[in-house]
C-alpha cells in the first residue's frame, strides 16, 4: 500500500488527489504519514492528515470531512502544535500511534495514544480512519481495539458516537486559529439524575435537564423525532448518550465553541454549507442561575421575565426592581411551619425542573408515592417524576436550594413545590386531585353554583329596574341607547368607525359616564378629558385610543378604556398615585426624596419602555413628546411612559418620516425634527437623553433660541468640549 504525498495544505486539498488515495485509510508500522500525506476513509467521508488553521502558522494532525475541509472534527496534538512541516505520524516501537517532529536533535515525540500493548507484534498493529470519523488502533486478525479517537473527542460530537464517562466530553478550541483546549466544556454529570451541563471552567453556563426516557427534559427542540434516534444508557457500567440520524445521507454534528454556545449543525449539500438547527443557551432564560435560587424564568414575558416560586419572594426587592434577579428568592415573610401543619404542594406546570445533580432519586416510586415520600420528610422542598413514560415513575426529591427552573411552552414537566396552608389556599389544583378532598371539592362546587345563580338573579333584577326607569322617562344609563333623549349615542359619533377599527382587535372597554371615577371593586383610575372645542384634541384622542390600546409593558401606562358622552371624550388610564416625574425632579422637596438608586431605576425603566415602543412591541411607535411630565410614577416609583396623542406608528422597514407640522415640546426635540420636521427613533432617543440629564441634575432644560449655552444640553456640551481640550492638552 502506498501513500499519496504532496505539498498542498489540507484546507485547499484538490479533490482529485483525495480520489486517488480513497482506498488508503490505514497506517502501518512501516508506512508512516508525513506532513503532506492524507488518509481517506473507505467511503470517502473523512480525511486524516496535517492541517493549518486559517491564519495560524502551526501544524496539527486532525480529522475533517472530505466535503467540508473547514469542519475539523478531531485534533491529535491540539495542545502541542508543530511549527514546521516536519511532522510524522507512525506506529511506534511500543505499538502506540505516535506523532513526532524532526529536529536537529532527531525525532522529538509530541503526542501518543499512550496505551499498554503487550501481546501484539508491531507489524500486525495498524491505525485506520473509519467512515464514522473514528480513528482506531487495532491488531490484524483481532476484534480488540487498543485505542480510538472517539474516546478522546475535542470540540465536536459526531453522530453514532458515544458521549459520557471520564474522557468522552467536549472542550472548545481556544480560538478559530488555535485548537488548543479551551475553557468551555460539555459533560454528562452522572450525579442525581444525569444531565448534560455546559461549563466555563467550573462555572455552569447551561444544562439540558434530566433524561426523562424520551429526551433531555429541558431541551424539547434539540432532538426532533423525525430526524434523530436517541440512545441513552444509564446503568452501573456506563452513563452515555448517543444519537443517530435516521437518514444516512444527512450529516450533522454537535459542536461547542469559545462563544459559550452548544450547537447542532446539519450539512446542506446543495448550498454547500452547515446550517444551524439548534443552539444553547437558546434565550436569556437558558443561562444557568440567572434568576437565583427558587426563581423561575419565563422567556415569553417581555422585559424582566423572572418570578419566584409559589410562596416565595425576592431576597432583594431593590435588585429585582433594577431587573437583576441573580439574588434569587426566599420564603415569604410570615410563612407558617411546613412540617405536618396543613402544608402540601403547589404544581408548577410545564417547566424545566431544577438542577438534578443533588437530588435523591428512587427509581421505582410512582407520582403519588413520590408525593407521600416528600411530604413525610419536613426537609423535602419539592418533587417531580424522572421517567415520564408509562404514567410516570422515578421519584426525584429536592432538599437544597432549587436552581435553574425555566417555563417551557412545550415538552416540560410538572414540578410540585412545598407550600404552607396559606399559600395552598391561593392556588387551585389544576389536575383535579391535589390539596382538597372530594367532600371539600363538592362543597366548593356547591358554593360557586349558588353564587353564580345569585349573580344571575341580581343581573335580571337590575335589568328590570333599568327598563322601568326608562319607561318612567328617567335618564338611561347606556351610552349607546338610541332612545335616550338629548344624548348623541356612540354609534352616531363621527370618530366611531376609526376607533372601532382598533378597538375590535383589543376589546378596549367603552365606559359608561356613571362608572367613570372609581371602577368596580374600588379600582382607582385616572381620567384624561378632551377639550370640547379642540379639533386637534379629537385627532389626538383617536390616535391615543388606536395606538396605546395595543401596548402592554410595565413601563408604558395602561389604557383601561374610554368614554364618549355627548361632547365629552375621555381616556381612562390606570391610576398613578405618584403622578408625573416633573413634580419630583423640578421641585426642591420632591427632588430631595429621589436618591441616586431610585433615579437610576427610573432612567432604566424609561429606557426599557422606549425600547419596547421602538423594537419589541407589535407596533413600531415614535412617541415624539417624551418629557418629564409625560412620565408617570406608580406607587413603587416605577416609571411609565404616557400621552401618545402625537405618537406615530412606523412600518418595520421605515427609518424616518417628515412632517410640515412640528408638534411636541421645545427643549426635548432633536435638531433635525425641530428645524426640518424629520423624526425617527433617534428623535425619541434625543428626548430620552435630555430627560436623563434632567433626572440626574434636577434641572429643567429651558430652550433658548438665542443662546444655547443657557440650556441644559448646551451646558453639558460645553463641559464635554472643555474636558476634551483638557485631555488633549495633557
Amino acid at each position: 500500500m502506498h501513500f499519496v504525498k504532496g505539498l498542498l495544505n489540507v484546507l485547499v486539498l484538490q479533490p482529485l488527489l483525495l480520489q486517488l488515495c480513497s482506498s488508503l485509510d490505514t497506517i502501518k508500522f512501516v508506512q508512516p504519514v508525513r506532513d503532506g500525506d492524507f488518509l481517506v476513509s473507505k467511503n470517502e467521508t473523512f480525511v486524516l492528515g496535517f492541517f493549518r488553521p486559517k491564519i495560524s502558522t502551526n501544524r496539527y494532525v486532525g480529522i475533517w470531512y472530505k466535503f467540508s475541509e473547514d469542519m475539523v472534527v478531531w485534533v491529535a496534538n491540539r495542545d502541542n502544535p508543530i511549527n514546521s512541516s516536519s511532522g510524522v505520524l507512525s506506529i511506534g516501537s511500543d505499538g502506540n500511534l505516535v506523532l513526532q517532529v524532526n529536529t536537529s536533535q532527531g525525532l522529538l515525540p509530541l503526542w501518543s495514544t499512550n496505551v499498554s500493548i503487550s501481546s501484539a507484534s508491531n507489524d500486525k498493529i495498524f491505525a485506520q480512519i473509519l467512515d464514522s470519523g473514528n480513528l482506531v488502533l487495532a491488531q490484524q486478525g483481532s476484534q480488540d481495539v487498543f485505542w480510538q479517537s472517539t474516546d478522546h473527542p475535542t470540540n465536536i460530537l459526531l453522530q453514532n458516537i458515544k458521549m459520557g464517562g471520564i474522557h468522552r466530553f467536549l472542550t472548545s478550541w481556544n480560538s478559530e486559529n488555535d485548537p488548543g483546549t479551551g475553557n468551555v466544556s460539555l459533560r454528562i454529570d452522572p450525579n442525581g439524575s444525569p444531565q448534560m451541563i455546559l461549563y466555563n471552567i467550573e462555572a455552569k453556563l447551561w444544562r439540558s435537564g434530566q433524561w426523562n426516557e424520551i429526551k433531555w427534559s429541558g431541551t424539547p427542540a434539540a432532538q426532533p423525532k423525525d430526524v434523530f434516534k436517541i440512545n441513552f444508557v444509564n446503568n452501573k457500567d456506563e452513563i452515555t448518550y448517543q444519537w443517530t440520524v435516521l437518514d444516512p445521507s444527512v450529516h450533522s454534528v454537535y459542536i461547542i465553541d469559545g462563544s459559550r454556545t452548544f450547537k447542532l449543525l446539519v450539512w446542506q449539500g446543495q448550498k454547500h454549507q452547515w446550517d444551524l438547527l439548534w443552539l444553547a443557551p437558546l434565550d436569556a432564560c437558558d443561562s444557568y442561575g440567572k434568576w437565583g435560587k427558587f426563581g423561575n424564568c419565563n422567556p415569553t414575558i417581555n422585559g424582566f421575565n423572572c418570578t419566584c416560586y409559589p410562596g416565595y419572594e425576592p431576597i432583594s426587592p431593590q435588585d429585582w426592581d433594577l431587573k437583576d434577579g441573580r439574588g434569587g428568592c426566599k420564603r415569604q415573610q410570615g410563612s407558617r411551619s411546613m412540617c405536618r401543619n396543613g402544608d402540601g404542594f403547589v404544581k408548577m406546570e410545564n417547566v424545566k425542573v431544577p438542577d438534578t445533580s443533588s437530588i435523591k432519586l428512587e427509581k421505582n416510586l410512582s407520582l403519588e408515592a413520590c408525593k407521600d415520600e416528600c411530604l413525610k420528610n419536613c426537609t423535602c422542598l419539592a418533587y417531580a417524576i424522572e421517567d415520564v413514560t408509562n404514567r410516570g415513575t422515578g421519584c426525584m426529591t429536592w432538599y437544597k436550594d432549587l436552581m435553574d427552573t425555566k417555563q417551557l411552552t412545550e415538552g416540560g414537566q410538572d414540578l410540585y413545590v412545598r407550600a404552607d396552608a396559606v399559600v395552598l389556599a391561593q392556588y387551585k389544583n389544576k389536575s383535579g386531585g391535589g390539596y382538597f378532598s372530594r367532600k371539600r371539592r363538592l362543597a366548593i362546587i356547591l358554593v360557586v353554583s349558588i353564587s353564580v345563580a345569585s349573580l344571575l338573579i341580581l343581573a335580571v333584577l337590575c335589568w328590570f329596574r333599568k327598563m322601568s326607569m326608562k319607561g318612567r322617562g328617567g335618564q338611561p344609563k347606556f351610552l349607546n341607547d338610541p332612545a335616550a333623549p338629548g344624548v348623541r349615542s356612540y354609534e352616531d359619533l363621527p370618530i366611531k368607525d376609526e376607533v372601532d377599527e382598533h378597538r375590535g382587535e383589543t376589546d378596549l372597554p367603552l365606559f359608561d359616564l356613571t362608572t367613570v371615577g372609581c371602577l368596580a371593586h374600588g379600582q382607582e383610575i385616572a381620567v384624561k378629558r378632551l377639550s370640547r372645542n379642540s379639533r386637534q384634541g379629537i385627532d389626538e384622542f383617536k390616535n391615543e385610543v388606536m395606538l396605546i390600546a395595543k401596548l402592554q409593558h410595565r413601563n408604558v401606562v395602561r389604557l383601561l378604556g374610554f368614554c364618549i358622552h355627548k361632547e365629552e371624550r375621555m381616556l381612562i388610564y390606570e391610576y398613578m398615585p405618584n403622578r408625573s416625574l416633573d413634580l419630583w425632579i423640578f421641585r426642591k422637596n420632591g427632588n430631595s426624596l429621589l436618591d441616586w438608586r431610585k433615579r437610576f431605576q427610573i432612567i432604566i425603566g424609561i429606557a426599557r419602555g422606549l425600547l419596547y415602543l421602538h423594537q419589541d412591541s407589535r407596533l413600531k411607535i415614535i412617541h415624539r413628546d417624551l418629557k418629564a411630565s409625560n412620565v408617570l410614577l406608580d406607587g413603587s416609583m416605577n416609571p411609565k411612559i404616557s400621552d401618545f396623542g402625537i405618537a406615530r406608528m412606523f412600518g418595520d422597514d421605515q427609518i424616518e418620516a417628515n412632517t410640515n407640522k412640528v408638534v411636541g415640546t421645545y427643549g426635548y426635540m432633536s435638531p433635525e425634527y425641530a428645524m426640518n420636521g424629520l423624526y425617527s427613533t433617534k428623535s425619541d432617543v434625543f428626548s430620552f437623553g435630555v430627560l436623563a440629564l434632567e433626572i440626574i441634575s434636577g434641572r429643567k432644560n429651558s430652550f433658548q433660541f438665542e443662546n444655547s449655552s443657557l440650556n441644559l444640553v448646551g451646558i453639558v456640551n460645553m463641559g464635554l468640549v472643555d474636558r476634551r481640550k483638557s485631555l488633549e492638552h495633557n
